[in-house]
């Protein structure tokens, strides 16, 4: 985070300012949070001052946001610290959020994809390749106790594959019709 929460505060000020969603109930709760747990950035007195009903909840909030710029990077940590506890979803859409989640957005697919790349194909074909392997070690288990055709089965077995399992298979088959 280049940004001072200061700077950052600077920028997201003007949002924060026009957005509805921060009405008088989150605005005294935010200034009671940093009243009461940070009574060095907010004092009784200033807290009493921006809680006050007679002044527009956004003239409020205007003050409030000045007051913390000029109190340092601490006490705007902290103002962010109360809107991620209490507001939310206002947190996640302020305009410097926005910016630190979309430099990390290239990153996320890149990882993705190197992770996954092995899992391309569809659920059909591991399916498909572990009813062949099944089929095969029945065959294998049956033609071992000298059922008639268990081998022939085997022999038939291979002519979907390569190559090199084909001649693997057909030799297996081969072998105890030469022993009878």
């Amino acid at each position: 985070m280049g940004d001072s929460f200061r700077d950052q505060l600077l920028e997201d000020n003007r949002f924060l300012k026009a957005d509805r969603r921060l009405d008088t109930d989150i605005v005294d709760k935010l200034i009671l949070q940093l009243n009461r747990i940070y009574p060095q950035i907010l004092t009784d007195k200033e807290a009493t001052k921006f809680r006050d009903l007679d002044v527009p909840t956004s003239l409020r909030l205007a003050e409030l946001l000045t007051h913390l710029q000029g109190k340092g990077d601490e006490a705007c940590r902290e103002f962010y610290r109360a809107l991620h506890l209490h507001v939310e979803d206002v947190y996640f859409s302020l305009p410097t959020r926005l910016r630190l989640r979309d430099a990390s957005t290239p990153l996320t697919p890149s990882l993705y994809q190197q992770r996954y790349v092995l899992n391309d194909r569809d659920p059909l074909f591991f399916l498909s390749c572990f009813s062949v392997a099944v089929g095969m070690a029945i065959l294998y288990y049956y033609s071992e106790s000298k059922l008639t055709g268990g081998y022939r089965a085997l022999g038939m077995a291979a002519l979907g594959l390569g190559k090199k399992a084909q001649e693997v298979l057909i030799w297996y088959t081969e072998k105890p019709l030469k022993n009878q």
